[in-house]
């Protein structure tokens, strides 16, 4: 049989059944609610009460109602998904109509009351359970009978945080609670019992359709201890389709390695694999035992909603070091995907010729943006002496002289100016030049604090060894990464860039 035969014999079976479990909800409705003037939830239980309470048939305010719910539906949810919702809906609606006609009537027009007079509560438990099952057996396949299920549908196609059950749950309230308004059914005493009535109606009818459902979908697990686990292994996956796992099992009695299988079935797949193991090793010893739910190929569809990932905002970080990098990434946190040179392939050594920390983190961002038109950001950061005016300052990475960033060669020679100066005092400034669409803003970042005497720490980068921050008797090296990312001189500009960033992304 090929595969598009297959499909038209799983189409054709869906159909069968659902047609089945219309029949017996004809069945459940027309015999045990409608004699006993039972309300449901549901457009057929709206139809119901409306007829009740007007004498106009069921079935014509049924396809009515379903008719104008389809028209909306249609547009929302597809034609494709309301194939089997139409041809259930007009097969409810003719199998209602057949059915009041072969029944025979009370005086009052409702088929007879099979259960007898004074048995409204009995009729109500065997009608429910009826359309309980009638019901998971037109879900299980991939049917529905319209109406609030199309609300519910359509509502949780624009509202995926509001669950078909609290849309139908909530729509049968309403329909039940209606009763309430109809003078036909009596008192409000009266009406309140019929409104009771239906809300045990709607219960049992849930607690049934859950029950077979989940009885469908019930798994069970095996793990098999055998001498044959080949042989076994084998059989089940060509004969069952079943995946099989193979652990490694070590017996405490014998000492000796052994193999277990372990597999997930379907529940009424339990005798067949039993037949099956006992054929190959009647002495394999198996352990069976229930699981919750298996979710899977194979087995059911995990139905549950994933909120969708917040889109990243993509920025490159004007920079090849990565100690850098890894410090703004740390504190720009997961919102932000933060890019360095080499992710976008550049490897040349951006000119800094600028006079300031502004012109330097201007000019590399500009450069970037220049050549690969992409939002950017690059800093310049610089330390600020006191007592030497303000030096190193924006020559900071090349105060030692000579080519790169000789951080110990910088330290000494800045220890060196200091030998025999008293005052100390030192900042740190970060200026961050950002680019997006071609706009420039600028931020600054500043802490305050004093050169040691000596180098102390070995976290951190540059002069973080020697410097000290006011408030605190460490030294940026040895706070450690965490301490500095929150009180540093580039964590403040970088606090401003992600707060104008936020700014930007909520407008």
């Amino acid at each position: 049989m090929t595969l598009h035969h297959k499909m038209i014999l799983n189409e054709a079976k869906d159909y069968m059944f659902i047609v089945l479990g219309l029949l017996i909800y004809t069945v459940a409705f027309t015999v045990f609610l409608m004699p006993y003037q039972i309300v449901a939830g549901g457009v057929t239980g709206l139809s119901a009460i409306i007829y009740y309470a007007t004498g106009f048939h069921l079935e014509n305010t049924y396809i009515i109602i379903n008719g104008i719910l389809l028209v909306v539906a249609l547009k929302i949810l597809g034609f494709k998904f309301m194939m089997k919702t139409i041809f259930a809906i007009f097969t409810l609606y003719f199998l209602l109509m057949f059915a009041q006609d072969l029944l025979p009537k009370q005086e009052n027009g409702l088929p007879f009351k099979l259960m007898g007079e004074g048995q409204d509560f009995m009729s109500m438990i065997i009608g429910c359970v009826l359309t309980g099952i009638a019901l998971a057996t037109v879900f299980t396949h991939n049917g529905s009978t319209g109406g609030t299920d199309v609300i519910a549908a359509s509502v949780n196609k624009f509202h995926p945080n509001v669950s078909l059950g609290n849309v139908l749950i909530a729509a049968d309230f309403c329909i039940i609670g209606s009763c309430m308004f109809f003078p036909q059914f009596g008192t409000y005493m009266e009406r309140s019992h019929k409104v009771m009535f239906g809300f045990c109606v709607m219960a049992l009818e849930n607690y049934t359709l859950d029950y077979v459902m989940n009885a469908r979908r019930q798994s069970v697990q095996f793990l098999i201890f055998t001498r044959k686990w080949q042989e076994i292994a084998n059989a089940i996956g060509t004969e069952t389709k079943h995946g099989v796992t193979i652990l490694d099992g070590h017996g405490w009695y014998t000492g000796k390695e052994v193999k277990v299988l372990c597999i997930l079935a379907r529940k009424n797949e339990s005798i067949n694999m039993f037949r099956l193991i006992k054929m190959i090793d009647p002495n394999a010893f198996v352990s069976q035992s229930s699981v919750i739910g298996v979710y899977g190929e194979g087995f059911e569809e995990m139905n549950v909603k994933v909120k969708a990932q917040k889109k990243k905002t993509k920025v490159v970080f004007a920079t090849n070091n990565l100690n850098k990098l890894s410090e703004v990434k740390k504190i720009l946190g997961n919102d932000y995907e933060v890019m360095s040179l080499s992710d976008i392939g550049c490897y040349d050594d951006i000119p800094e010729k600028g006079q300031t920390l502004e012109d330097n983190a201007l000019i590399k961002a500009q450069w970037v943006y220049d050549k690969y038109h992409v939002n950017c950001f690059a800093d310049d950061t610089g330390l600020e002496v006191d007592a030497l005016g303000g030096a190193p300052g924006v020559y900071s990475a090349r105060y030692a002289g000579g080519e790169g960033h000789n951080s110990e060669a910088n330290m000494k020679k800045l220890l060196s100016e200091l030998e025999h100066t008293e005052n100390r005092k030192a900042r740190f400034r970060t200026v961050i030049a950002l680019i997006i669409n071609g706009k420039v803003t600028t931020f600054d970042g500043i802490v305050n604090g004093s050169i040691t005497r000596a180098k102390r720490g070995g976290e951190g980068f540059g002069y973080d060894p020697i410097f000290m921050p006011d408030g605190y008797d460490k030294t940026f090296a040895e706070l450690g990464l965490n301490v500095k990312n929150h009180i540093s001189h580039r964590a403040k500009a970088v606090q401003k860039l992600c707060e104008y960033l936020k700014a930007k992304n909520e407008k």
